[in-house]
């Protein structure tokens, strides 16, 4: 495998992604005295940090590895809206397609941290279903993109704060595969079995086992070709591609299964990973249609942005190197 060219077709890609966009905030300081009023620590703030999160940090993670993205969203008319816009603009994501609502709020999720660890989350957000005539804007200016831009694919990103119905999903889907337009999916629990007929699923482990009701004591090749099957059972999709945490990933097509570990990192923050994890494998897929290959690449960008705290995009010099380094191709 030539990564070096491969790496270098990254830009040759348009990938839309839809989902819950949200702004990720960083709040950094010191502790150095519990709170005489609560016994709560107090956090002297040094620095504030705006980060573009959710289906925007799937969008960040495309075009940090040079792929051009479209993203599809709805964000509250409020001032943190703006913020998130203008962070996306400035990233070179294309925020013409997103929808502004006088009804809903821009998530916002508030993170206090201290010495690298996480003292307290505060979550400002809108989580219930958008309304059908959002839900027709939101499908109408899709169908008007793989119309006029030919994407080679479309990317679920899925928060449950409301953005992606089941009936916008399944419209969607519908769309995407009468144009041939590849589709991938990073689920959540309420939708978990609205993604029929998708490409590539990519749940985690713990997601599939509140989907599925399982407890799967024993993790091997053998249990994850039964979830594989018990997964296409309702869904019909092509993909399975479930990450494993510190265990790597699995994925299978019809008898094509394997496990792939994860490699040796240190981690300090698995915010995100599924982000870029969803991201690397979309594109690697659209470019080669090989599924060993996108889990491989996938699997180590995932590790890779584990080492940074905080939701963090990919970095294309990296993984191109750790590709060449850890893959026999």
């Amino acid at each position: 495998m030539d990564f070096n060219k491969l790496f270098e077709s990254f830009s040759d890609i348009k990938v839309g992604v839809i989902g819950d966009v949200m702004l990720d905030t960083y709040w950094w300081g010191k502790v150095e005295r519990i709170s005489p009023e609560a016994p709560v620590p107090i956090v002297a703030l040094d620095e504030r940090e705006l980060r573009i999160g959710g289906a925007g940090n799937v969008a960040l993670n495309l075009v940090s590895l040079g792929a051009k993205v479209n993203i599809f969203s709805v964000l509250g008319e409020d001032e943190d809206g703006q913020v998130l816009d203008k962070l996306l603009t400035d990233q070179g994501i294309d925020t013409s397609y997103i929808i502004f609502s006088h009804t809903r709020k821009t998530t916002n999720k508030i993170r206090i941290i201290s010495r690298n660890q996480q003292m307290m989350r505060l979550d400002s957000e809108t989580i219930a279903d958008i309304d059908l005539e959002v839900e027709s804007a939101i499908f109408d200016r899709v169908s008007d993109y793989i119309t006029s831009e030919k994407p080679a694919v479309m990317i679920f990103e899925d928060y449950n704060k409301g953005v992606l119905t089941e009936s916008l999903i399944t419209r969607i889907i519908h769309l995407c595969r009468q144009h041939g337009v590849i589709t991938t999916v990073d689920p959540k629990k309420k939708n978990f079995f609205a993604y029929k007929g998708v490409d590539i699923f990519k749940p985690n482990l713990k997601e599939v086992k509140e989907g599925l009701n399982l407890s799967l004591e024993k993790l091997s090749l053998e249990s994850m070709k039964q979830v594989h099957t018990r997964l296409q059972e309702v869904l019909e999709h092509r993909i399975s591609f479930i990450t494993l945490s510190e265990e790597g990933v699995f994925y299978q097509t019809n008898g094509n299964a394997a496990i792939i570990p994860s490699h040796r990192r240190n981690i300090a923050d698995v915010s995100g990973a599924g982000d870029t994890v969803i991201a690397v494998a979309s594109l690697v897929y659209a470019l080669t249609g090989d599924i060993g290959l996108f889990s491989e690449v996938a699997n180590i960008a995932g590790g890779l942005v584990c080492e940074e705290v905080g939701t963090a995009a990919i970095n294309k010099e990296k993984l191109l190197a750790e590709c060449k380094l850890l893959i026999n191709k």
